[in-house]
């Protein structure tokens, strides 16, 4: 039996920008949270326009957003993610975290033990996502 205490697996996959793919600079702007355990699937986003612009001038940070807020409303089993967003938990993060040549790109997968997967997520955007404050 599960205590409100216990913890589970979870895994997790930081969401990348790539603005121009040939030169391969990146900038965290989400994560993805995934506990089979706890049904839970959950993202969250930070795109910090100053610091996309330092790595491109001309990215399109409007077009970037849409591109993440896309990976959150398939998270979200929004109507408007399409097929992907009906699929079950599981599926869902696995097609999130499918590698892909794209602006958009997922991080490798990650695991780690949590009693609280939506505080996880918000840990891991401040953690991995974030400006650190300075």
């Amino acid at each position: 039996m599960r205590t409100t205490t216990s913890r589970d697996v979870f895994e997790y996959a930081v969401l990348r920008v790539v603005p121009r793919v040939e030169r391969g600079e990146l900038l965290n702007a989400g994560v993805i949270v995934y506990c089979r355990q706890r049904d839970y699937l959950g993202s969250r986003l930070h795109l910090d326009v100053d610091r996309l612009h330092a790595l491109d001038p001309t990215a399109d940070p409007a077009a970037i957003g849409r591109a993440l807020q896309a990976a959150a409303d398939v998270c979200a089993a929004d109507p408007v993610a399409g097929a992907a967003g009906r699929e079950a938990l599981g599926s869902r993060f696995r097609w999130l975290t499918a590698p892909r040549s794209t602006v958009v790109q997922p991080g490798p997968v990650h695991t780690g033990l949590t009693a609280d997967p939506d505080a996880e997520a918000d840990r891991l955007l401040e953690l991995l996502v974030l400006p650190v404050a300075g």
